[in-house]
């Protein structure tokens, strides 16, 4: 029922306000209950031929688990830099701060046919390339590039099992800058039903 009201809740806001948010879809919820939570809306705007992304944060509380509804449409080199901003308001906050809050991206589960959430609160975005790790590139097309050799996504999961133990936890996530937000989760999501020790906590958008 609590979802069912968020929902609504999400509805009307968009109705109110004549906007809406195009939220990225996949097949499967990583997280279905938030409480405590303050929505976020980062909007997918177009003046004359350029895309604009558009933040509205004035329900948020710090001390609160902040839920981000990012227009799937946006591409990352757009949402990011955004998004890096308000972490950065909530991680150096420290009249109200709260260590359990977490910070979650929301997304439609559409074989469940919720609303769902994906946690992203110990993420460090870097937009720029990785000096030295070994690379897990998605393109902007989905594919998957690890040091520039095409994997399938089907055999990701074996090709790192293969990794030498010296380097198989020194890999990092790297994203291409014109990726939309709608591919970012799916990426985000398969990566999750991966079976990987990450030492990095950052993820590169370039």
């Amino acid at each position: 029922m609590k979802y069912f009201t968020l929902i609504v809740l999400f509805t009307l806001f968009s109705c109110g306000n004549k906007e809406d948010v195009l939220l990225p879809k996949a097949n499967t919820t990583i997280v279905k209950n938030v409480d405590d939570l303050s929505p976020i809306y980062i909007f997918f705007r177009t003046k004359g031929k350029d895309t604009l992304a558009e933040v509205n944060r004035k329900n948020s509380i710090i001390s609160t688990n902040w839920i981000l509804n990012v227009d799937k449409r946006l591409p990352l080199r757009l949402a990011i830099p955004e998004i890096m901003k308000l972490q950065e308001k909530k991680r150096t906050e420290k009249a109200h701060k709260n260590e359990k809050a977490k910070n979650y991206y929301s997304y439609a589960d559409t074989i469940g046919k919720n609303l769902a959430f994906i946690p992203f609160t110990n993420v460090y975005y870097k937009l720029e390339r990785p000096k030295s790790e070994l690379v897990i590139f998605f393109t902007k097309n989905n594919e998957i590039l690890v040091d520039n050799v095409v994997i399938k996504r089907e055999e990701l999961q074996s090709y790192l099992n293969k990794l030498p133990s010296n380097t198989s936890n020194q890999y990092v996530f790297c994203f291409n800058k014109n990726l939309t937000f709608g591919g970012y989760i799916q990426n985000k999501i398969f990566i999750e039903s991966l079976k990987v020790d990450m030492k990095s906590t950052q993820e590169f958008i370039y």
